[in-house]
């Protein structure tokens, strides 16, 4: 399931949690699992934008990004 798949079917989820009937018990659980999936999805995107980061000094040199732990 491509990441644009899991946001439709959050999105479905999230219009029927709105809904009178409310979502079933396997319907949470799969909101939540999607919502996991996102979650990773977009900390990946922004871990490989942070790699990518170089930092030119004033005399011309460039280096990477200093790796920080949390």
């Amino acid at each position: 399931m491509n990441i644009d798949e899991v946001i439709k079917r959050i999105n479905e989820l999230a219009k029927k949690n709105k809904s009178p009937e409310g979502l079933t018990e396997d319907e949470l659980k799969e909101r939540e699992e999607l919502r996991n999936i996102y979650r990773a999805s977009v900390l990946g995107n922004l871990k490989s934008q942070m790699d990518n980061i170089r930092i030119q000094e004033v005399d011309g040199s460039v280096h990477k990004l200093p790796h920080r732990d949390q």
